[in-house]
């Protein structure tokens, strides 16, 4: 009987912590549509990911095409499948700035969503989002393409173009767009292929991938917008 008065502090300790935990991840996402608990706790722990990274240097990798190498094969031959069963011709962007990014509906970085619809809606007719959702890191975007689109709306007020749920990893099924991003053969200099979902890749109005940002980099980072608004071929490497 004394064993169990011991134990009872900590299991109401438990209790209300959880009910904290609980209705903070409420008040966070009261405007939050059709969200699971677990898309709920990743946009309520975001902030804490992020300063995560500024503090430790986790997921923040940078990598930059220094002297300005020239694809062997040209990213404007690429087609992308679209998440409402439409074709892309990449040749379609030539003379715009192109920010390629995997994304997830149920993953810590999923925010960002937010961040790169700022960002679109900044540089209007000079910079094109496209986002490849995929499930390949912890199975965070298991919903198909129709759940997806409608998820990125309503949360996250989604404007640019989402392809059609892909693999992005290194393997036989790779999308075409990231096996040209993670491939130096193709793409002249980097072998980075994403390392978790909200990896960002930018491609200039050349047709040259000029910039790799990890997840933990956000989209409104200063580094971002400098590479989006260089002027000519030469990447930021700062």
């Amino acid at each position: 009987m004394r064993d169990r008065k011991l134990n009872r502090p900590w299991i109401v300790i438990i209790i209300l912590s959880s009910l904290a935990a609980f209705f903070l991840v409420e008040a966070t996402n009261q405007h939050s549509k059709q969200m699971t608990i677990r898309q709920k706790l990743t946009r309520t722990i975001y902030p804490l990911l992020m300063q995560a990274g500024r503090l430790f240097g986790a997921n923040a990798h940078r990598k930059s095409n220094p002297l300005g190498v020239d694809p062997s094969r040209s990213i404007y031959s690429l087609k992308v499948k679209m998440n409402n069963g439409s074709e892309l011709d990449l040749s379609t962007l030539r003379g715009k700035k192109i920010l390629l990014v995997n994304t997830a509906s149920a993953c810590g970085y999923t925010p960002q969503y937010d961040e790169l619809q700022k960002l679109y809606e900044d540089y209007p007719g000079r910079l094109v989002i496209l986002g490849f959702p995929s499930n390949d890191f912890g199975e965070q975007e298991k919903g198909n393409d129709e759940e997806i689109a409608q998820f990125c709306q309503l949360n996250f007020g989604v404007s640019f173009p989402l392809a059609s749920k892909s693999r992005v990893t290194k393997s036989s099924e790779q999308n075409s767009v990231f096996e040209w991003l993670s491939h130096k053969e193709e793409n002249g200099w980097n072998d980075q292929a994403p390392v978790w979902n909200f990896s960002k890749y930018l491609v200039n109005e050349e047709g040259l991938l000029t910039n790799y940002f990890d997840p933990g980099v956000s989209p409104l980072a200063p580094a971002v917008r400098t590479a989006i608004e260089m002027p000519d071929t030469k990447p930021v490497t700062n």
